[in-house]
């Protein structure tokens, strides 16, 4: 399992997680794209097969650009993957990522386990599937109740390290994380910190 990127340059990973379980929908945070798309930064959407169905023309347009990559967050968000049996865990991937392949044409190369929950079984039989499992290096914390932009933004570029891998949220669950991420993106910049893709960053 990854949770930092292989490098001791000053490179690190934006990520975000497009969690949907059954009978939540969510959608995309525009307030988090838009500053993306400014920014011209690269990053990683990791998507339940449930939000790739429900967003799938948005994340599709996504897709389309080499900024961007759409990867596994299991089929429903389902938690405690380690209480699964193995057909289960396999359903999990499996379906999440027919459901990501249908809307980018673009096979998910890694996986993220909801909330992180996982066991070295668990780990192994998603790993069979053929991909990396991929965590974050330090929890945001941004879909906290009561979070501010100012305090989310003190805490990640307090936390953040040479090849750290960020977690965040565009779910529209995690509310100070759009009016955060310019000055979280500008505060990288000034201590010298580059942004890569995972893709480029993690070894195939």
């Amino acid at each position: 399992m990854i949770e930092r990127l292989p490098t001791a340059d000053k490179l690190v990973a934006l990520t975000f997680d497009a969690c949907e379980a059954k009978g939540q929908p969510a959608y995309l945070d525009r307030t988090i794209l838009d500053v993306l798309a400014a920014e011209k930064v690269p990053y990683t959407i990791f998507a339940t097969g449930l939000f790739a169905r429900r967003n799938a023309e948005e994340l599709k347009a996504l897709a389309a650009s080499p900024l961007v990559r759409v990867e596994n967050h299991s089929m429903d968000h389902a938690r405690h993957m380690e209480r699964f049996d193995a057909a289960a865990i396999r359903s999990e991937v499996e379906d999440a990522d027919a459901a990501i392949q249908a809307v980018t044409g673009r096979k998910p190369r890694f996986f993220r386990f909801p909330g992180g929950d996982h066991d070295g079984r668990s780990l192994a039989e998603v790993e069979a599937t053929g991909h990396k499992v991929v965590h974050w290096t330090f929890p945001s914390g941004d879909p906290a109740r009561g979070v501010t932009p100012e305090r989310l933004s003190e805490w990640v570029l307090s936390k953040t390290r040479p090849g750290a891998i960020l977690i965040f949220h565009v779910n529209r669950r995690a509310p100070a994380t759009g009016p955060a991420l310019p000055a979280i993106l500008a505060g990288l910049r000034a201590k010298g910190y580059r942004f890569v893709p995972l893709e480029e960053a993690l070894p195939p």
